[in-house]
């Protein structure tokens, strides 16, 4: 694979910020809180400004530094074209170009040329409704409450919704089929998710809970949406990213159908990901992350009990140029390391890495590729 050089490739897909304002009331950022925004320890950004002039525009006092917006809209482009292939004095050359400094800043150095390392190339049948009331899901067989605001909202995801439910309770697989490819082709997958899939998924399982029967529609019901879910994730001929997005699971997480949903979603955007919705041994996972070489990598943990802050560190180890993001509700911001960034949601995680990488936004008709 061609290296992709910072002015050539670097800028496709990004839109260039404005040049810096010299107003001093702009709000400034200090050295800490902007290596956790990008992902990379405070030393880096030391290191970029002493090497490549991409630090603080404006003076500062004593040893505090405060970067202003120009100032991170400079590192998040050198980010992209980092993540994107280009060297390190190419993406700083890149990013200076697009936003240069102002008149009164300091001059920046001569970029360094760092060795670069070896480039890896990329591979209704039953009578049982789901009734709605007061914005939560009923089951009208037990007195188990699942909140779903969203379906009073929007009447044809209920419709979906109710069908599924009846179709899986009859383990009628090809109407459970047929629910799922219509939801996801109309709604696209992540409205299709929270909408529809999810809420008759916890439905069933707290019917379970409350009868102690009805398991198996569960059990069909998740096995359906892996099918359909992976008939939604295409592997497009030309991504818009030539460097994976690493999906993967805590090492003892077991839930990992949110991470098909995630890549489903990434896909419809155009974005490449490596899935691997086995929870692997920490081990392997850190190899996986060493030959993949991942333009960001993802960990999903639903239970607290499953997460491991130190696994971060495990797999950061060596050089990649890498993001590093914690998905869902079992990870605490204040446990892990300054350079993982946490994730609350997965429309949130979407939007979130395809700036990260694509410092732009695809709005991605519902059903298209």
């Amino acid at each position: 694979m061609a290296k992709e050089t910072g002015s050539a490739h670097a800028a496709d897909g990004d839109q260039s910020p404005v040049a810096e304002d010299s107003n001093a009331e702009e709000p400034t950022l200090p050295v800490a809180s902007v290596a956790r925004r990008l992902g990379v320890a405070p030393s880096t950004l030391r290191t970029w400004d002493r090497r490549y002039g991409l630090g603080p525009s404006g003076h500062t006092d004593g040893r505090h530094r405060r970067y202003g917006p120009a100032d991170i809209a400079r590192l998040e482009l050198m980010q992209r074209a980092l993540l994107r292939g280009a060297s390190t004095a190419e993406a700083a050359r890149y990013a200076l170009e697009q936003v240069p400094r102002s008149a009164d800043a300091q001059p920046p150095p001569e970029t360094v040329e760092e060795p670069e390392h070896p480039e890896h190339t990329l591979a209704a049948r039953t009578s049982l409704r789901i009734e709605v009331a007061n914005g939560e899901v009923v089951l009208p067989e037990s007195d188990v409450h699942v909140p779903s605001p969203r379906f009073t909202e929007a009447p044809e995801s209920s419709r979906l919704a109710r069908g599924l439910s009846a179709a899986s309770l009859a383990m009628d697989v090809r109407s459970v089929t047929r629910l799922l490819t219509e939801a996801i082709a109309t709604k696209g997958v992540l409205t299709a998710w929270d909408e529809v899939i999810e809420p008759v998924l916890a439905a069933l399982a707290a019917r379970w809970r409350s009868l102690r029967s009805g398991a198996e529609a569960e059990y069909l019901l998740a096995e359906c949406v892996f099918a359909a879910l992976a008939r939604a994730t295409p592997i497009h001929a030309e991504p818009r990213n030539e460097r994976p997005v690493l999906l993967g699971c805590a090492p003892q997480e077991r839930d990992s159908l949110p991470m098909y949903v995630l890549s489903a979603a990434l896909a419809e955007r155009r974005i490449f990901t490596e899935l691997f919705g086995v929870p692997l041994p920490r081990d392997v996972l850190a190899a996986a992350v060493g030959r993949s070489l991942p333009a960001a990598v993802i960990i999903w943990a639903q239970r607290p009990s499953a997460t491991d802050p130190n696994l971060f560190v495990r797999l950061s180890r060596g050089r990649q140029r890498c993001r590093w993001f914690a998905c869902g509700p079992g990870w605490k911001a204040a446990e892990l390391p300054s350079t993982v960034e946490l994730l609350d949601n997965l429309p949130a995680t979407v939007d979130r890495l395809e700036f990260v990488l694509l410092g732009s936004r695809t709005t991605v008709p519902a059903g298209s590729e």
